[in-house]
């Protein structure tokens, strides 16, 4: 999950440098934090949380495949 986050983060930021993934595992469900620095910010989030619930949808696809329990969390810096 954390290699998804950061292959789709790092696509939509402009400073790459400042992408944090981090995967904490909660008992059966997973945690993905995710930080980019403030001038990102926007463009992970997009306009109404469009592009963050879409990545939120990519990894509920793909941690339903694994049958895991997922969840993105986007923190400021």
């Amino acid at each position: 999950m954390k290699e998804l986050v950061e292959f789709i983060a790092n696509q939509l930021v402009e400073d790459k440098s400042q992408v944090v993934v981090k995967e904490i595992d909660e008992g059966g469900r997973i945690v993905v934090e995710l930080q980019v620095s403030k001038e990102d910010m926007g463009r992970v989030i997009g306009k109404g949380g469009r592009v963050a619930n879409s990545i939120r949808v990519l990894l509920r696809v793909a941690a339903a495949r694994e049958g895991k329990k997922v969840s993105l969390d986007i923190i400021e810096p």
